[in-house]
């Protein structure tokens, strides 16, 4: 149920693209306590996008899941902008997180909610 969206104006080559995936999803599994199989990761890049009015990298993510506490978000936020950093060279300074609780009959998967 965690969908965690990254929206860039980086480019982002085929072997980067994948690690960059694989690393979000492990991460926010971890981070929030939720299996694996439950996450979804969407990567947009190469977007036009500018930021503090200049076009060096940047990143927006948005992190939505049940259940989300608040307490989490620093550590959270901590977490996705380092990733940003690794990955894709983007400094945290250079990086806005939206976070959402999302109330679980307002999430739908397998024909159903949950």
């Amino acid at each position: 149920m965690p969908l965690l969206r990254i929206q860039t104006n980086a480019a982002v080559d085929n072997e980067r693209r994948d690690a960059l995936l694989s690393r979000a999803s492990q991460q926010v599994a971890e981070q929030l306590g939720k299996p694996e199989r439950y996450v979804m990761v969407a990567l947009e890049s190469e977007r036009d996008m500018l930021f503090a009015g200049s076009g060096e990298p940047l990143a927006f993510l948005e992190l939505k899941s049940i259940g989300l506490p608040e307490s989490a978000t620093a550590e959270l936020s901590r977490c996705l902008c380092a990733l940003m950093t690794e990955q894709l060279g983007i400094e945290a300074g250079r990086v806005y997180i939206e976070f959402t609780d999302a109330p679980r009959r307002m999430w739908g998967w397998n024909a159903g909610t949950f």
